[in-house]
């Protein structure tokens, strides 16, 4: 008996998972949406019309298998000789096998969760609304397609076949009350576009995929597609993907009636979306630069999927132009090392991620001797004949001494309104030194609130508080809108100043002086008829051990290998230094405790309040002799700035008016 049930239980499996396959029946109308006169598909077209349906979608998944003339950006049928018997990466090979159990892992900032035998795609493991999108657009089946190819194991190609039907059936339009914002929002819809014209590829040739698998594909593809054309999203980088993903399905399936439409809808949408979401400096409208070099991959890799289809005179010379901008752009707001701020959700990036991405760019433009500077590191090309630099519509500026590891950058961001991504964090910097970035940026934990439900933590993350710039009261200042009244690169002195309207009657003008190309002067001013209790925040990296003096109002580093860097507040009038909570997350959602500390005062009336902060990075372990002296006519808060400071013994005469 019990072997017996045993043998019943294995049936009714099989027969679960194998109920698609017992409907081999193929009807005239799933034929609807493919073009039977586009060449090659003359024999298939005369079993079409003879209502040898079933025989039509064979030769018609013949054809798929055996076609050549339409490539892939990443995955092609003829790829499998490649990599057949190589070994599978341990991280690939694990995933797969965990899709096999239903234990997915849409998003790399979280674990992989149990989806349930019987899969419920509505789960929601956590109150994030960025995993369910994630795991709508199906990019976590990648490892089932990566290891069937390497190892032809049919478990992996019989499961990605269950589980795009049942995401199919379970996922139809209008099936749940906000598929809209989930499984059918457009961006994410054309997500699945791309990825799955990938995955196509990867098991096409494995024999379960049968004709009437094929066909089910083709008609769920053609929806989707269709879908996004008319649902674009209105603005921002969402738009741009949704108009590459569809050229990825126009060029894939060129066989299908709307091929043609989608294709020509995303050039026609690429080419309008440039000039607007990208700025006359080459900054994409976003101002986060993580966004921005995506976009960059979407200008290019659409010109990429034309050139494939000789559809490359579709995009004009000035598409092409502003794309090279954006590329130069990307050198300017970057470190030595490649890094670069992580303002507006921007995540921490690699030197071995940006070289790729470099040597990408140096193919699509191989007469620009930057990039190939950058694309090489340094070993061929030519060097920026510039130092400090600035991006004038994004608000981006530099004041750097060199492009070597042994330089000094400073990357500071004081521009106009930004959307989506955006921070209200103009005036805040980062400081790298000699290979040490020591203030960097909060960034961001986690994108977005869950519906209405406000995240704490996303909160904090995009609070002015936790940037390095003025507030008041603490609160969050309500514009970014920075109006610049200096700029200047002299060689011994750089000086940026600007103006931004952050609070209700409270203008805050912030002005750096760059000094002998090696330490830095900020002057802070708070203008207007606000009050309330000022504070000027500073951050340091995680492991600096900082020390802090209170009586002299100045902070220190401590790192052993003696590249250290001094904060000290200049101001003769009562000032408080105190210690703040604060966080630093490099990946999405993890973050670290780091140092962090604000010099606070009263704002009592109408007069301006100024604060004086000096930055000096030195080796060593001991904190230099710094005396200042305030020459006549010294008067910060009428924008007169007459010092002397003395350095070890190196004396500098600062003098400048910051209204001329």
């Amino acid at each position: 008996m019990h072997i017996q049930r045993i043998i019943l239980f294995t049936v009714l499996i099989m027969c679960s998972r194998g109920i698609y396959a017992q409907k081999t029946s193929i009807t005239k109308a799933q034929f609807d949406h493919v073009n039977l006169n586009y060449p090659g598909l003359e024999k298939i077209n005369q079993l079409f019309l003879s209502g040898k349906y079933n025989d039509a979608a064979t030769e018609l998944l013949k054809y798929y298998r055996n076609r050549t003339g339409v490539k892939h950006l990443d995955f092609n049928p003829g790829d499998a000789q490649k990599f057949a018997g190589k070994k599978v990466n341990e991280n690939t090979l694990d995933l797969a096998n965990d899709i096999l159990r239903h234990k997915f892992k849409p998003h790399k900032g979280y674990p992989a969760y149990d989806y349930g035998k019987n899969i419920n795609w509505q789960y929601r493991p956590v109150q994030d609304q960025l995993l369910t999108t994630f795991l709508h657009r199906t990019a976590f089946w990648e490892p089932l397609g990566v290891a069937y190819r390497q190892t032809a194991d049919e478990r992996y190609a019989r499961e990605w076949i269950f589980e795009l039907r049942d995401w199919v059936r379970k996922n139809r339009q209008g099936a749940y009350p906000d598929d809209q914002e989930y499984a059918w929002k457009a961006f994410v819809v054309s997500f699945r576009l791309n990825h799955w014209s990938g995955y196509f590829n990867l098991f096409l040739n494995s024999p379960n995929f049968t004709p009437q698998f094929l066909m089910e594909f083709l008609n769920s593809y053609n929806e989707q597609a269709n879908y996004v054309v008319a649902n674009y999203t209105d603005i921002g980088n969402h738009r741009l993907y949704e108009a590459l993903h569809l050229m990825y399905a126009g060029s894939t399936f060129p066989e299908m009636k709307t091929a043609a439409v989608w294709r020509k809808s995303g050039i026609a949408v690429l080419n309008e979306e440039l000039p607007k979401q990208v700025l006359p400096d080459g900054v994409q409208f976003e101002l986060s630069p993580s966004y921005h070099i995506g976009s960059i991959k979407i200008f290019l890799d659409a010109l990429q999927i034309a050139k494939m289809n000789s559809a490359e005179n579709e995009f004009p010379a000035s598409y092409r132009n502003l794309v090279e901008k954006m590329v130069m752009a990307v050198g300017k707001y970057s470190f030595p090392d490649y890094t670069f701020p992580l303002y507006g959700n921007a995540f921490l990036t690699n030197k071995d991620a940006m070289l790729k991405s470099y040597k990408t760019w140096a193919q699509v433009f191989p007469e620009n001797k930057v990039i190939e500077y950058y694309a090489t590191d340094g070993s061929s090309g030519k060097k920026p004949d510039y130092l400090s630099s600035r991006l004038p519509d994004a608000g981006f500026y530099a004041f750097r001494n060199g492009w070597d590891a042994k330089a000094t950058v400073m990357q500071i961001k004081a521009g106009p309104l930004a959307a989506f991504h955006a921070h209200p964090d103009n005036g805040t910097f980062e400081l790298w030194v000699k290979g040490r970035n020591f203030t960097p940026d909060a960034g961001s934990f986690v994108y977005a609130n869950v519906g209405n439900q406000e995240n704490v933590k996303r909160d904090w993350y995009r609070s002015t508080k936790a940037h390095q710039t003025l507030t008041l009261d603490n609160s969050n200042t309500l514009i970014n809108k920075a109006q610049l009244n200096k700029w200047e690169t002299e060689k011994n002195l750089g000086i940026l100043s600007y103006t931004n309207p952050s609070y209700t009657n409270l203008n805050h003008q912030r002005t750096f002086l760059f000094i002998d190309q090696t330490y830095f002067l900020i002057i802070d001013k708070a203008i207007g008829t606000a009050k309330g209790n000022l504070g000027i925040h500073y951050t340091l990296k995680e492991d600096s051990k900082p020390f802090c003096d209170n009586k002299k109002n100045m902070v220190n580093t401590n790192y052993a290998d003696g590249n250290n860097l001094l904060i000290q507040l200049l101001n003769k009038d009562k000032v408080n230094l105190n210690e703040e909570e604060s966080f630093v997350s490099y990946q999405y959602q993890k973050e670290t405790l780091r140092p962090a500390f604000v010099f606070e005062k009263p704002k009592n009336d109408h007069n301006t309040q100024s604060f004086v902060s000096l930055l000096y990075p030195y080796q060593g372990s001991l904190v230099p002799n710094i005396k200042v002296t305030e020459n006549t006519g010294h008067d910060p808060e009428a924008g007169k700035i007459n010092l002397t400071i003395n350095i070890n013994g190196k004396i500098n005469a600062i003098k400048q008016d910051l209204n001329l």
